[in-house]
């Protein structure tokens, strides 16, 4: 397989079927997928797995927040089916200390936490009942996030950096709300290009339209490749 791994797809797809055929498409050019709550309801978990024996990697976008036990309990579930690489949950402390609690001793199921989605502004913030901006929320969260041993977050391209300062090298950082030179921001409020993500810090850049909804997916992912600086699919 050719595919860069700091490229995560996003199967943001109605049916299984529809994301099978777009795997299918895409071929060896990515090796990595996102399964959000969409594709959960019809299928995902079952996709999941067949995806990781086809030697892809997963990243369930759950976003887990219940209360403590449950979140335990969901996480042990998931990391016990092998079929998850990393998995979000909100970068809340209570939840955060749950799900790593869950996933016990597997490592290989990398716990994030979800910051400030990559929709929301700081106008949004203050309208939900944040006393503080986009950024000094997102750092609090970063700090709650090590303080949990959880293994990195999701936050947006524009406080990649500020999670690379504070998580250190090994510290993950998926950014969403990556859009190519000249795409539609659709509905992301805080979104970058591929090399401004990854020179600010990203590890890994979560991308969807650009590529789902591009008519010919497979070449709209190698370009993204190439604008990465990743190496480029033949």
């Amino acid at each position: 397989m050719l595919a860069d791994q700091r490229l995560i797809v996003a199967l943001d797809l109605p049916t299984r079927a529809e994301a099978e055929a777009l795997v299918e498409r895409l071929g060896d050019s990515v090796g990595f997928y996102k399964i959000g709550l969409q594709l959960l309801a019809t299928g995902g978990m079952a996709m999941a797995a067949d995806l990781k024996k086809r030697g892809r990697k997963v990243f369930l976008d759950w976003k887990l927040h219940d209360i403590g036990a449950t979140v335990e309990k969901a996480t042990a579930a998931i990391a016990g089916t092998g079929a998850c690489d990393f998995l979000t949950v909100h970068a809340q402390p209570q939840v955060l200390a749950a799900a790593v609690k869950g996933r016990g001793s597997d490592s290989a199921v990398k716990i994030l936490g979800v910051t400030v989605l990559t929709s929301l502004s700081g106008q949004d913030l203050a309208e939900i009942g944040y006393g503080m901006g986009v950024e000094a929320l997102v750092e609090r969260r970063i700090r709650q996030v090590i303080a949990a041993g959880a293994d990195g977050v999701v936050a947006s391209p524009e406080e990649a950096a500020l999670a690379r300062r504070i998580g250190g090298p090994d510290f993950l950082v998926v950014t969403p709300g990556i859009r190519p030179a000249g795409a539609a921001l659709n509905d992301q409020a805080r979104a970058a290009t591929p090399r401004f993500a990854l020179d600010q810090g990203a590890s890994h850049l979560v991308i969807g339209r650009p590529i789902t909804a591009a008519p010919d997916p497979r070449a709209a992912a190698i370009a993204i490749v190439e604008e990465m600086g990743g190496v480029a699919v033949v």
